[in-house]
């Protein structure tokens, strides 16, 4: 059994149903909160990462850094993963606070593409606790 199993699958679950707001979002032309979404879909999954460590944060740059430091720098997760984290927090910042700047579709699928793949790579890494309608 892992450490904190329910709260992990509770953020997982948070994940996967960022990803389908997401999808609709995109689908019915309000990228910004499409790609906010997404940014939320890798944020729930380095919590999950993170508390299988028993590790908790407040921030959200304590989260990403945190992320890094324990899943990417030890070559557990792929580096990739950490940039497009990085990268969906500075989008998810542009479409929720910005006014003279936009996240367009292209930018915002791109983001929404990203946070399946780290979805889909997390269910690897929890394998004995994945769910089956967990499917991407």
């Amino acid at each position: 059994m892992i450490q904190n199993e329910q709260e992990i699958i509770a953020l997982l679950e948070k994940a996967y149903q960022s990803i389908k707001a997401a999808e609709i979002l995109l689908k019915t032309n309000h990228p910004s909160f499409s790609a906010s979404r997404s940014y939320y879909t890798m944020f729930y999954i380095a919590e999950a990462l993170l508390l299988s460590k028993n590790l908790s944060f407040s921030k959200h740059s304590a989260v990403i850094a945190n992320f890094g430091k324990e899943f990417i720098k030890t070559g557990v997760i792929e580096s990739k993963f950490h940039r497009y984290l990085i990268d969906a927090f500075e989008i998810r910042s542009i479409g929720d606070y910005e006014f003279m700047q936009v996240v367009d579709n292209d930018i915002a699928n791109e983001v929404l593409l990203h946070s399946v793949e780290l979805f889909n790579e997390v269910k690897k890494f929890f394998n004995c606790i994945t769910q089956e309608n967990w499917t991407e």
